[in-house]
This record gives structure tokens, sequence and C-alpha cells, in this order.
């Protein structure tokens, strides 16, 4: 390889503009190449990320496989911030993340940096507590073919074959991969087969780069997003409801399937020693629909006419329906950066659009089979419109003392042109956000202080409003606090991060009925997150590694009234609630691994992970909670090094030893019918014990 070329140039300057470096005064974990690898056993992306700080995981089909989710410090994915190198991830109008439309993307990733709390300024809708940040624009400059093969219990299989090309002809690198993932899952008919291809080029000459990035997922998924009631998790915790509409057996096309498609373009340029700039261009394309039978539906809620069998009309009638979603996002993130001796200053943004498209047919009506063609009953669009702009800069006062300033205003306009079930309600609104961030860094050997504040607002979701104009819902305001102290010394390391996050408006479901008759967030005035972080490493032996965090935390809604559904009277009860606990914000989050090398090539890791009680909503009430949990995974892996600068290795892992039956995620609702007040709990349950293993190649 040339000496004069610089193929750092490749490594993501657009990376390096949105994250947080080792000083930064910030409480981040970072996972390299090898922690990723490790991890990925088949799993959607939150599992892997599971044994970080402060994070719980959950999974509809009970193993980790399909549709998945994940929470930061008890914050939920719709405010945790998701970018592929560099690039916009969330869900533009959801703000969600759904890892499972790119399956196996870890493959593909060269490390990944989770962000607790706000963070540093990034791009793209979400940033609202939490930031998880993937590259997959790391280049090995030396070829690899790679085979990774895993299989399990519940029939699930992962397949993957990734190849790079290392640098060719001092310049070029090509890198590809194709992955598929299937499996049952542990509910009855929560099956998944995920597809996915990725493909990518880079060329690099002297200080300049170009990288061009394809990749795509196809996903099919049963079903399984309903939950299960006490009574039926007590008595069959792997039931399924979804499709039971169908008279007989369950409708076997209960599916989601939807295709998202990824082109993404960097252009990087190193202009001199102290001047880096990056540029980068995207396209995100999906599209797909959630096809359902429906049970007694009313032909006019659909615009179909009666159907008249002859003697009577039928007013409703079974019916099969797709609900669609096809859109475009699209854009440019940019920087540009300057670095002399101890001066640090990043200037980037983004200017992204998404167009949205939504609708529904009708494909098929049972009594009606001279239905030839869908009937389409609801065509909606929606466009938003984000651009951000920041700032950053960073200044070492001292040999042991630097100063972080981070300034990004953010503007968002969005249109909604109607609802599904709110055709005529029409939303054009308009906000501006400036985000402030100041922090101060002092380090002095292996010992690390830090403090910061940072402030952060977030427009509310899609479903958010779905209300009359005097009842729109208001933007959310995060004021965050964070102090750090760490230590590394040779055989490990120790860190405590203490945070306070305040909430102003914070949007929270309450029960209550808007005037369009939806159940949708409300705001609440003051909610506050408060808390401490322990992390550390230790190698008790030179074969024997202990690794661990736990979080402790208070959180809590200050003022807040519940709303129930009263069905003898028609109108609902409020009940007025006073410092409760926050919805899904556990009071304790641990995980620990113990991990010992008999041998050279010879692993064995147990892995422990505890959550303690969370409710299901924000009135403290124990009737309405997910029971805490522990759970153990075993893990036993064989790498041996081939003769050309190979390896092969074997693993065994054991989920969830012991079988403890838990659900890690839920949602409750209460009435009142016929004089008696009733509470309804609805659960996701966790596979008991089951096993998957894996053969991988690395050629």
């Amino acid at each position: 390889m040339d000496a004069s070329l610089d193929t750092t140039t490749l490594q993501g300057i657009e990376i390096k503009a949105i994250r947080a470096n080792e000083s930064s005064p910030i409480a981040k974990t970072n996972l390299g190449k090898k922690d990723i690898q490790k991890n990925n056993i088949g799993q959607d992306l939150p599992f892997i990320l599971d044994q970080t700080p402060s994070v719980q995981v959950n999974s509809d089909a009970g193993n980790g496989i399909g549709y998945t989710g994940i929470r930061i410090r008890g914050i939920d994915a719709t405010r945790v911030n998701v970018t592929i190198n560099g690039i916009p991830y969330n869900d533009a109008e959801s703000q969600g993340t759904y890892f499972v439309d790119l399956p196996d993307i870890a493959a593909s990733s060269g490390s990944i940096q989770i962000q607790r709390g706000i963070g540093s300024s990034s791009n793209g809708a979400g940033a609202f507590g939490g930031s998880i940040h993937i590259n997959t624009n790391e280049i090995n400059p030396k070829p690899s073919l790679q085979f990774n093969n895993n299989t399990g219990s519940f029939q699930s299989f992962r397949n993957t074959l990734q190849y790079n090309s290392g640098l060719l002809n001092n310049h070029f690198v090509f890198t590809g991969r194709i992955s598929q993932v299937s499996s049952n899952g542990y509910v009855d008919r929560a099956t998944t087969r995920l597809g996915a291809a990725y493909a990518g080029m880079a060329w690099v000459h002297h200080k300049t780069s170009l990288q061009l990035n394809v990749f795509s997922g196809k996903e099919k998924t049963y079903a399984a997003w309903f939950g299960i009631n006490q009574a039926t998790l007590d008595s069959n915790r792997q039931y399924n409801p979804a499709g039971t509409e169908k008279p007989g057996e369950p409708y076997d096309n209960e599916t989601d399937n939807y295709t998202q498609s990824h082109v993404q373009f960097f252009c990087n340029q190193q202009i001199n020693q102290r001047w880096k700039s990056s540029m980068a261009l995207f396209l995100t394309r999906g599209k797909g629909y959630y096809e359902q039978y429906k049970a007694y539906q009313s032909f006019a809620a659909y615009g179909l006419p009666n159907y008249f069998n002859g003697t009577d009309s039928v007013y409703e009638s079974d019916l099969i329906r797709q609900l669609w979603l096809d859109n475009y996002f699209y854009g440019s993130v940019f920087s540009l950066q300057y670095n002399q001796a101890k001066t640090n200053i990043i200037i980037g943004g983004s200017l992204t659009n998404y167009d949205g498209h939504h609708f529904g047919e009708v494909i098929g009506i049972p009594m009606l089979p001279a239905l030839t063609h869908p009937h389409r009953w609801y065509n909606l669009v929606a466009d938003k419109n984000d651009y951000s702009l920041y700032a950053k800069w960073t200044q070492q006062l001292h040999s042991h003392w630097q100063t972080y300033v981070d300034m990004q205003i953010r503007k968002v306009d969005y249109r909604i042109d109607g609802f599904r079930d709110n055709p005529q309600l029409l939303i054009n609104n308009n906000y501006t956000f400036f985000n402030p961030k100041i922090g101060v860094t002092y380090t002095k050997g292996r010992h690390q202080f830090f403090c910061s504040y940072a402030k952060a607002s977030k427009e509310p979701n899609r479903d958010d409003f779905e209300a009359s104009n005097d009842q729109q819902p208001k933007p959310e305001t995060l004021h965050d606090v964070e102090i750090g102290f760490n230590q590394q010394y040779a055989t490990g390391a120790w860190n405590i991060n203490a945070y306070g996050m305040f909430y102003k408006n914070q949007l929270v479901l309450s029960g209550k009925i808007n005037d369009v008759f939806a159940y949708t967030r409300t705001n609440i005035k003051n909610s506050y997150r408060i808390g401490i972080e322990l992390q550390g490493s230790k190698k008790i032996l030179p074969d024997i590694e202990l690794k661990g965090n736990v979080t402790l935390s208070s959180n809590k809604v200050l003022n807040f009234s519940e709303y129930i559904d009263n069905y003898d009277s028609g109108i609902q009860t409020s009940v007025f609630h006073k410092n409760a606990d926050i919805s899904f914000s556990p009071a304790v989050i641990a995980s620990g691994t113990i991990s010992f090398k008999p041998c050279k090539h010879l692993e064995l890791s147990l892995v422990n992970k505890y959550v303690s009680d969370q409710y299901l909503d924000n009135t403290s009430n124990k009737a309405r909670r997910l029971s805490g949990y522990f759970t153990q995974h075993a893990r036993i892996e064989y790498t041996s090094q081939l003769k050309k600068n190979g390896s092969i290795s074997l693993f065994v892992q054991g989920n969830n030893l012991w079988s403890a039956h838990y659900a890690s995620n839920g949602y409750t609702f209460s009435y009142v019918y016929g004089g008696y007040f009733t509470t309804e709990n609805y659960y996701y349950p966790m596979a008991l014990f089951n096993l998957m293993t894996g053969i991988g190649i690395n050629l």
C-alpha cells in the first residue's frame, strides 16, 4: 500500500461529527467489531445491546427475532436517535426504529456507540434521551471471506455470507453481504422470514474518498403484537390471538410485509492538515403492508355498498384488508471539521424530506368471492421537512481541562393530510428548536471527571396529532444534567455516572379520549428521571474476567390525571395521581458477565440480567405492573486459527437457563361496566430455556 495514501479518510468523517470522543462529557458505551460479532447470534440489534448500561429489551415473538424493542433508562425507541453512518434511521412520522426491516445489520457494523442522555447533536428526530450510532463504513484493507451459520430452538436459522476485497490497486474496496434469518418464534405462529443484502464500494485517492452503500432488507412476520391477558398467560403463555377473528383455524396470512432499501453516497475530503469536510446524500425507500382478517365489518365504513342477497340487504361482513405504507425519505448530511493543537470545531447539519403515502385496501370478502380487484377505502399523504445546523467547539484549556460547547438549531415542517379514521383532519405544523449543550472534562492520568448540561426539544409523533386544533399536542422539552467519573487501571476499569433528566410537557398515555374519540398521548407539565449508573470490569485472574453494570433510578410523574372509560354513564372518570412512577421505568437494571478461558481456544461465559418491577402505566398501581425478572445465559465458544490467517469458531448458547417465567413488555387499560371496575393487563411473554448454536469461518 502506498505510504502516502491516508485510508483514515475512509473511516467516516461523518461518523466523527456526531459521535462523542473519549474525552467528551457524555455518558456512552462503545462496542467494537469483535464485541458485536460475539453477541450477534441471529437476534435483532436490541438484543446485541442488552448487556450495555441502562438497557432493557423486549420481543413480540419471545425469542429476539422479528419485532423487537429497546429502552434506554426507561426511554422508549421513539425518543432514541438512531443513525447509520451519520444518516438518520428513525421513522420520520412515528419516530420509532424497526430493526426487523434491516435484518442482520450488525454483521456489517464495524462499531456502535450508545449515548445515554441527550448526548451530542445528531441528525434526525428522536434525540431525546438516548442515541445509537451505527458505523458500517469502516474499511479493512485486508481481504476476507466470512461464513456464519446459526441454528437453534423454534426452528431459528441465520445464514450470512460476507466478502471484503481489501484494498485493490491501492484505491478500491468492495464489500458485500447476504443474510437470511428465519424463526417460528416462541409464541404460536410468530413466524419470521427475513432477507437482507449489503453492497459497498469505496475509492480513495490521497486525501479524498468516495463511498457508495446500497443495502436492503425484506421481512415477512406473522403478527404477534396483541399480547395476552393474565388468565391466558397462566394457562397458555404461547397463545397468539392474531388471526383468530376468522372462524375455525386462525387466518394463515395475518402478516406484516415490508421492504426497506437504502442508498448512501459519501464524499470525504481532507482539505489540509487542519480542515476536513464530509457530505453525504441518501435515499431510504420503504414499501409494505399489514394484512389482517377482520370480522363483522360495516360496508359503509369502507365505502362499499350494501349487498343484496336476493331477499335482504346485508350491511356487514367479514373481510380481508391490507394497510399500506409507501414512503420516500431522502436528503443530505454534512460537516466541516477544524482541528489544531488544542482546538476542535465541527460545523454540520442535515436537510431531509419525508414523503409518506398511507392507504388501505380491501382484498377479499368471503361472502363476495366475485371481488376481483382491491377496493381502496382511504388514501392519505404526509410530508415532513427537517432542517438542522449545529456547531461543536472543544477547547483544551490546560493539560488537564477541556471544555465542550454544542449548539443546534432544528426546524421541522410537518403536514398530514388526514388520518385513516379521520380523513378530513388536516395538520400543518411548524417548529423551531434551539438545543444547547455545554460541559467540562478533567483528565489526569487514568482518571477522568466530567459534568454537562444539555437541552433537547422534540415534536410529537403522527398519532399525537389526531385531535382537533384546540387539542393539539405541544412539543416536549428535556433538560439533562450529567456528572461522571471513570478510572482505568492495568487489570480493568470502572466508572460512575449520575444523571438528572427533567421534562416539560412530556407526552404520555393517560387513557383520555379526545374529541375525535381516539386514545392519544397528552402533555403533562412536569416529570423527571434521576439515577446513578455504575459500570466496571476486572480481571481477577489471568483467565477470569468480570464485567457488569447497574442502574439505580427514580422516575416520576409529579401530577397526573388518569382517565377511565365508564360504559355505564358514557362519561370518562378522572383519577388524580401525585408523584407516580413513569411507565416502563424500572428502579433497577443490572447485568453482569463472568468469562473464563481454561485454554487459549476455549471461552466459557455466564451472562446475567436483572430488571426490577415496572409499571404498565403512570399510576404506580401494583395491579398494573410487569414483575421483575432475573435471567441467565451460558455460552461455550471454541475458536481456532487456520494456517493461512483465517479462523473457525463454534459456539453453543443456552438462553434463560432456569426457564424464568417473565414478560418484558405489556399494556393495560381499565373501565367501569355493569357497576364493576375492571383492569385488564396484557403481556408479551419471553421464551423459556432455549438454545442457539453456530459456526463461523473467516478466511
